[in-house]
């Protein structure tokens, strides 16, 4: 990485007690006023107060010392890379407490980061701006600093907060409210016209603060909490203390088309940031090199909160594959980074805000809480969240407290977790001795890049879980790997049993079987005696063992055969997910048709069991397994699927038979990537009719699946136009370069020509991350990777720099896999064609 550039926190000789702030915004010149009126204390006699400031412009500033008289300040000296503002007085401030009053302006900018302006369409169609604000990640010091026709609206005193807390909305908005069983008055605000679709969310928020109230056994400490949709909108959501922004789609349900995703997504969000209102709000990290703890915390509880709230769900398996693998994949990089990072300068938290901080954040916490075990962990959270209320604490202050709460070594355990970067793969053999099963365990660093080769190999404190096939479900042994090799004998285990590590995939570490063990466990997966959780993490670990060079990937093709009975969807979104990477490697050879052909043969049987309508009795995940399935067999073009999508999108089209919401991914990804250009207009005719958000995020994220040059290049155009929003032209990007090896290519080309348009529009926040990411990792030809690297350096990122290494050693990681196994897998598939395996 480059030298992070030198920063000092703000001078602690002045602090401020209470602010009081009165802004007036102005939405036909985007621009508003302020006044500051706030109560300090000087605490060391001082000629000078600095204090946080990003575009605005002070016009006057004072400070009166309690019972004396104003002393204006004579110069303001802006220094705007590090957002600070020296405010210079004529005579030193004493010690005691005063007032310091600033009167500024700004602008309301529409970059979606500060006091911001985001536009929207009336019912009636006429655009119109709301001001809203946007502060998390130290942004919030953009707004801090009489006619007849203006309303004033006063509000209540907060309590003692962090000011990255604090927002403020000024728009039209209608809403639907209820009251929680605590007595906290809930409100959904929704765009004019939609109150309908705020009442999914307000179901959810009114179950989820009693649920954390009872789990912290702390009352929720505000009266009121308001959660807000919000048209343009960078992030997913924000947990502003009482009034919580959100991006529509991760608010808005529609009862009639909203797709069963989206009611989980919309679940687990809000989950997240309520849960934040405790663990984050009331209780807040010290500085940002603790952001971690705030977002894997709550990365991990949304789960609990879901799973409590709709246990149908079946969110702890989900959460392997959408959390727990994710995580696995960045760590396992040269480029990952440790989850608690130094953080010095503000500028450098933007990279942070990834699937590190989160996803294995929250990894790591779930594998805590397996170890010290509900009770205790519940009890911990009281004691840190009831001694640091209303306070700042770091990592160290949590670990104290869980500690106190359970006897166990949670500090030294978790400290090989945070303080250092990856994970470690456990090798396990096995031996019967008698009636015993004599197991030899070692660890070592996994890496991306093949075995571990170096002297000095990093160590983790392992909490391991041990099943045998006499109860799946249970673990037979647990123990603390607290170093490199252990011996461990399981008594009573009979010669035909299996052994299997990692019990529920709660561990954050993958497992390498010798042979033999390997072997026994396979004959779980087809006759699904292995619970789906371990099923899942089974084959996961096999496909990373093969990415890494360690196994060949032709051993993980036969392993993913044996799932031809598997009913659970969140196995077979792991397994289709990781055929989607396989299937982009190989784009670039010449025998891409033969792994969709393996791709067809796999999720067919399925495709059939399900066929396209929901049957009696069915829920939540036989509808979200019908669109993986379809949309897998669509895309790989299986014959049948793709004249039933046919069909049943022109009907759609034409009136006569409208898509339930569940099947229109899969069937417009389906005729988009076999259609034409006639298609493709049907397509946005369609996005420019949707009313609803959910819909036109729809279609966007498919868009991309389009095969022909010219079409791909209309795609690109149309993702930096007016008609979509400026967060959502990500995922239209995104989409083209993840839709084929032209794609790529194509996208690639259009970020380098619109650069400037592009880095200027996101302002280096993590979405510019987000689109290098999705736009360069799928590249397999090691001089992509020289590419990609030179034209950063000319073009440079700051926010995104670790972005950009971890993309050029996946192309370079793709590359060596492709000239290591592409060969084999060939011919394997080449085999296959000639004799095919039977079901």
């Amino acid at each position: 990485m480059p030298e992070k550039r030198p920063f000092e926190r703000l001078p602690a000789d002045v602090s401020p007690i209470n602010y009081s702030l009165c802004l007036k915004p102005d939405l036909l010149d985007f621009t508003f006023e302020g006044k500051l009126e706030a109560a300090a204390q000087v605490r060391q006699a001082t000629n000078q107060i600095v204090m946080n400031c990003a575009d605005i412009d002070i016009i006057t500033a004072s400070y009166a010392p309690e019972g004396d008289e104003e002393i204006h300040a004579t110069g303001f000296n802006y220094q705007n890379e590090d957002e600070k503002v020296t405010l210079s007085f004529p005579s030193t401030l004493q010690t005691g407490t005063g007032t310091l009053k600033i009167d500024f302006v700004g602008e309301l900018n529409d970059k979606m980061k500060g006091f911001y302006r985001s536009k929207y369409t009336t019912p009636s169609g006429e655009v119109r701006y709301a001001a809203v604000t946007q502060f998390e990640n130290v942004i919030d010091r953009k707004p801090y600093p009489d006619d007849e026709n203006v309303v004033e609206v006063k509000f209540a005193r907060t309590p003692v907060m962090s000011t990255y807390l604090v927002a403020f909305v000024v728009g039209e908005y209608d809403f639907v409210e209820t009251r929680s069983k605590d007595g906290v008055c809930v409100r959904v605000y929704t765009p004019v016209g939609k109150a309908e679709q705020g009442k999914f969310a307000l179901e959810v928020a009114a179950k989820t603060l009693p649920f954390y109230k009872d789990y912290f056994n702390v009352p929720y400490p505000l009266p009121k909490i308001d959660l807000i949709a919000i048209a343009d909108f960078a992030a997913g959501a924000m947990e502003n203390w009482g009034l919580v922004t959100y991006r529509e789609t991760a608010l808005l349900i529609d009862p009639k088309n909203s797709c069963s995703s989206s009611r989980q997504w919309v679940a687990l969000v809000v989950g997240h940031e309520l849960a934040h209102q405790w663990f984050g709000n009331l209780v807040t990290m010290e500085w940002w090199t603790h952001l971690w703890l705030n977002e894997g915390f709550a990365s991990w509880i949304e789960y609990l909160c879901v799973d409590h709230c709709f246990p149908e769900y079946d969110i702890w398996t989900q959460f392997v594959s959408a959390d727990y693998t994710r995580a696995q994949e960045l760590d396992a990089l040269d480029n990952s980074h440790p989850i608690e990072v130094s953080v010095g300068h503000p500028a450098e938290v933007d990279e942070i805000f990834d699937a590190i901080s989160y996803s294995k954040g929250a990894s790591v916490i779930r594998m805590l809480h397996d170890y010290i075990g509900d009770k205790d962990f519940k009890k911990g959270m009281n004691m840190y969240l009831t001694k640091f209320q209303q306070k700042n604490a770091a990592t160290e202050d949590l670990w104290e407290s869980l500690e106190n709460a359970s006897g166990k070594p949670i500090a030294a355990v978790m400290n090989t977790w945070t303080k250092q970067m990856g994970f470690p793969l456990i090798y396990v053999e096995a031996e019967q001795v008698e009636d015993d099963r004599l197991l030899r365990l070692s660890q070592r660093k996994f890496c991306a890049s093949g075995p571990y080769v170096g002297e000095d190999c990093p160590q983790w404190m392992v909490p391991i879980t041990i099943s045998t096939s006499e109860d799946p479900n249970h673990a037979k042994l647990k123990i603390l790997m607290d170093k490199p090799e252990m011996n461990v004998v399981l008594k009573n285990v009979k010669p035909d049993q299996w052994v299997k590590l990692n019990l529920g995939t709660v561990g954050f570490y993958r497992t390498q079987y010798s042979s033999a063990m390997l072997e026994s466990l396979l004959p779980g997966i087809r006759d699904l005696s292995l619970p789906p959780v371990d099923r899942l993490g089974l084959q996961n670990d096999l496909f990373s063992l093969a990415r890494a060079g360690i196994i060949s990937t032709v051993e993980v093709l036969k392993v993913m055969e044996a799932f031809v009975n598997e009913p659970n969807y969140t196995v077979w979104s792991d397994l289709s997910c990781n055929l989607g990477i396989l299937s982009t490697l190989l784009s670039h050879t010449d025998f891409y048709e033969e792994i969709q052909e393996f791709v067809k043969d796999v999720f067919s049987p399925i495709g059939e069991r399900l066929g396209w309508d929901p049957k009696p009795g069915e829920g939540h995940l036989d509808a979200l397994l019908r669109g993986l399935v379809l949309g897998k067999l669509g895309k790989a073009g299986h014959k049948a699927t793709l004249e039933e999508a046919r069909r049943r999108f022109k009907d759609h089209v034409e009136g006569k038979q409208i898509l339930s919401a569940d099947l229109r991914s899969p069937v417009y990804l389906t005729v988009l990537k076999h259609g034409d250009g006639t298609t493709l207009d049907i397509m946005l005719k369609l996005h420019k009719q949707a009313d609803m958000q959910e819909e036109k995020n729809r279609i966007e994220r498919v868009l991309g699946a389009t095969l022909s040059p010219e079409l791909i290049q209309k795609v690109l155009t149309f993702a930096l136009s007016e008609e979509v929003r400026p967060q959502d032209t990500v995922s239209v990007i995104g989409g083209v370069a993840g839709g084929s090896k032209h794609g790529r290519k194509a996208a690639w080309k259009f970020i380098k020509d619109n650069w400037e348009e592009l880095y200027n529009r996101y302002q280096g926040g993590f979405l510019i991350s987000r689109l290098i990411k999705l736009s360069v990792e799928g590249f397999a030809v090691d001089k992509m990777a020289g590419e990609v690297k030179a034209f950063f350096e000319s073009h440079p990122a700051p926010s995104a720099e670790r972005t950009i290494q971890q993309c050029c050693e996946n192309i370079l990681l793709n590359a060596a896999w492709l000239k290591r196994d592409a060969e084999s897998i060939h011919q394997y598939l080449l085999q296959r064609k000639a004799s095919p395996p039977t079901a």
